[in-house]
């Protein structure tokens, strides 16, 4: 059998890999290339830190143990935590079909609670964007692309005028890898023609770590500081919240969304209230009519 390199990302020669050697060299037959490969990335390097670069001939049961306890003193909760195993197995499960692990530990989906979902009330919104606008006007206006289309910021930062219309948008960097086309508010659109026309795309310049820090910043000059669950994905949520409240079937909402599941879009039933109205009907009692007087 032929030999690996000493730097862990070469061929076999009884040394092995280390976890990120084995994405370096798996990775273009496993993912295609999308945000999710992007976020996949992200995994792996982390995990393979967790591990000191060591090199892997076999991945036993207790060097998971190891890693989920790792992502546990990080604060990662049990969603997060299954998201990142999951990209591991599928790497590991790869290495051991080509005879680089000589096991496998056994992979058990830890239990997940369903977690409260927040978005933004209009009022909220108005002084958190006045805020970002205070600060940069080209992040109010991804703030606002962001909240009318329900797009994730890799989505939206990876946009290019080619993928824009008269009136719709098309976002081919996604989490499923599945591209999706949605019509565009009237307010999305005005942010996107304010951008500059001579980049590549409206927001290609923006660099998501100065992003969220101008965001935390902003959400602190409105009130908003305290509250953990204010982050800029709430945008997106928000999105979805007001599609459902406002008498979207969940199966447009899971097509707006880009969700791969029925079961993913479902987490905004909950807010669909309306429908339950026609329960009460057949739930009220009726008054009960007095006695006649005598």
């Amino acid at each position: 059998m032929a030999s690996r390199n000493n730097d862990g990302t070469g061929p076999l020669d009884g040394t092995g890999r280390t976890l990120l050697g084995l994405y370096e060299a798996h990775h273009n037959v496993l993912w295609e290339e999308s945000f999710h490969k992007y976020c996949v990335g992200s995994f792996i390097r982390e995990l393979d830190r967790f591990l000191g670069g060591e090199k892997l001939d076999d991945f036993p049961q207790d060097r998971l143990d190891h890693l989920v306890g790792c992502l546990r003193g990080r604060g990662n909760s049990n969603a997060t935590i299954n998201r990142k195993l999951a990209a591991l197995s599928k790497l590991l499960k790869k290495a051991h079909r080509m005879g680089e692990l000589r096991s496998l530990p056994e992979f058990t989906r830890l239990k997940e609670r369903a977690g409260r979902i927040r978005f933004l009330e209009q009022e909220e919104e108005d002084a958190l964007f006045a805020a970002i606008r205070a600060r940069s006007d080209d992040y109010y206006r991804l703030a606002v692309f962001l909240v009318d289309t329900g797009a994730r910021l890799g989505e939206a930062i990876g946009l290019r005028w080619n993928d824009i219309g008269a009136a719709q948008a098309t976002f081919w960097i996604t989490k499923s890898g599945k591209s999706r086309t949605i019509p565009l508010t009237r307010r999305a659109g005005e942010a996107l023609r304010a951008s500059k026309p001579a980049r590549a795309g409206p927001f290609l310049h923006v660099r998501q770590h100065r992003f969220r820090a101008v965001w935390h910043a902003a959400k602190g000059d409105c009130g908003l500081g305290g509250d953990a669950d204010v982050v800029p994905h709430i945008l997106r949520h928000t999105c979805a919240s007001r599609l459902v409240r406002g008498g979207i079937d969940l199966r447009r909402v899971q097509m707006w969304l880009g969700h791969q599941t029925l079961q993913m879009t479902m987490r905004y039933a909950h807010l669909a209230t309306r429908d339950l109205d026609a329960c009460l009907p057949v739930l009220e009692r009726r008054p009960e009519k007095k006695a006649a007087a005598a």
